[in-house]
């Protein structure tokens, strides 16, 4: 089933703005909040799109990068699954989104503060910070697609804690501040009647618990620094700049948390002969004059490899030749370019006195006096045929 776009799933235009898309989406989250409509299986599909859609359109560079690519930009993983936010679960969302309804679940004072959508009620899940990457692509490898193997120097899990940050099991007691709720609420009283708020347990930092005795490695954080080596399948025709992002592969989280995404940045090495021009690979070819007049066949690079064509007696310079398919696939698509063969013709910059006097004797030949024919297409014309 194919992905809707992101803008319809929030409701707003493709000029919206920020305040707009983040209207947008807590109208969707609240209307299909899983403490709203529990067990409703389609009901919580509709929640995850909605998050999905709200993290790449409230972000700027995401933004910008699916209204050029799509959902080609976030739709790879190096596991076969998504790029992107496709993997979202319930805890990604509130870890992430919970402030948009100003802390904790928007229901929970209408279904006893439960939070049923939620494991552990309000306690907050701690997220790891993103992690930036380049790769570097030969033009083989973007057309044909490449898996790279890169050693990662980030935070992971601590081993001697299993990522707890504590000392052992025992080492932790439940917050006095919030009884293990990891969220406090205030009532206050106002002209309107009484308001009860929600905000973050300041000693536990919305965890619910505190550690009693440290671990000795960690020292309590629950993270180190360590090196990862990550595989990375990436997609065929990506292109300059395109990012992609790998969720759950940046940072680890503190004591237990949600990993951060590793964002892939897209660099292309440029090739020796070939030059690329959107999803169309472009090869001069240089002839001379006798094989342009008399009619060669010549070998021309390709990402393939080596490919024989036929020039035509008469062939002139500028002409553009086509290899069909012989170019860079499209990201997520069928359709690849084509491979473009612009023919020049040599004109020797010497000449030996035999060679000219060959040249001269033609010079006057009416077979060599410029005469084009109807048929023959301008340097314009040529032009638009390849753009087009």
């Amino acid at each position: 089933m194919s992905k809707r776009d992101y803008y319809d799933v929030l409701g707003v235009s493709k000029g919206a703005d920020a305040d707009e898309i983040k209207k947008a989406y807590r109208k969707m989250a609240i209307k299909y909040h899983p403490d709203k409509n529990q067990g409703d299986k389609d009901a919580e599909e509709k929640f995850k799109e909605a998050a999905e859609a709200y993290e790449v359109l409230s972000n700027p560079e995401k933004r910008q990068r699916y209204n050029q690519f799509g959902h080609a930009a976030n739709a790879h993983s190096a596991n076969g699954g998504g790029y992107g936010s496709g993997g979202m679960n319930m805890e990604d969302i509130f870890s992430q989104f919970g402030d948009i309804f100003g802390g904790g679940s928007p229901f929970g004072d209408f279904f006893g503060g439960g939070g049923g959508g939620r494991q552990g009620g309000g306690r907050r899940v701690a997220r790891g910070s993103n992690l930036r990457i380049k790769v570097r692509l030969t033009l083989e490898e973007i057309a044909n697609g490449a898996e790279k193997k890169i050693k990662v120097n980030k935070q992971v899990i601590c081993k001697t804690c299993d990522g707890s940050g504590a000392k052992d099991k025992s080492s932790f007691q439940t917050c006095k501040t919030c009884g293990g709720q990891g969220a406090v609420r205030r009532v206050t009283n106002t002209i309107l009647g009484q308001m009860q708020t929600t905000s973050t347990c300041p000693t536990c930092n919305g965890e619910g618990s505190v550690i009693t005795s440290k671990c000795s490695v960690c020292h309590g954080d629950g993270v180190v620094r360590g090196e990862e080596t990550i595989s990375i399948n990436i997609p065929a025709g990506v292109s300059e700049g395109m990012q992609l992002s790998m969720s759950g592969k940046g940072n680890a989280a503190p004591r237990g948390g949600v990993p951060g995404d590793l964002i892939i940045l897209i660099e292309e090495i440029p090739h020796e002969t070939l030059k690329r021009d959107g999803n169309n690979i472009i090869y001069d070819l240089h002839i001379t004059f006798i094989d342009a007049a008399l009619g060669t066949s010549v070998e021309v690079p390709t990402i393939d490899g080596k490919a024989k064509i036929k020039i035509d007696p008469g062939t002139q310079g500028g002409k553009i030749l086509r290899l069909k398919g012989k170019g860079v696939p499209e990201v997520n698509s069928y359709h690849r370019g084509d491979q473009l063969i612009h023919v020049n013709i040599w004109t020797p910059k010497a000449l030996s006195n035999e060679e000219r006097a060959l040249l001269e004797k033609l010079q006057n030949s009416p077979n060599f006096k410029p005469n084009p024919g109807k048929n023959e297409k301008s340097f314009f014309e040529r032009m638009k045929e390849y753009f087009e």
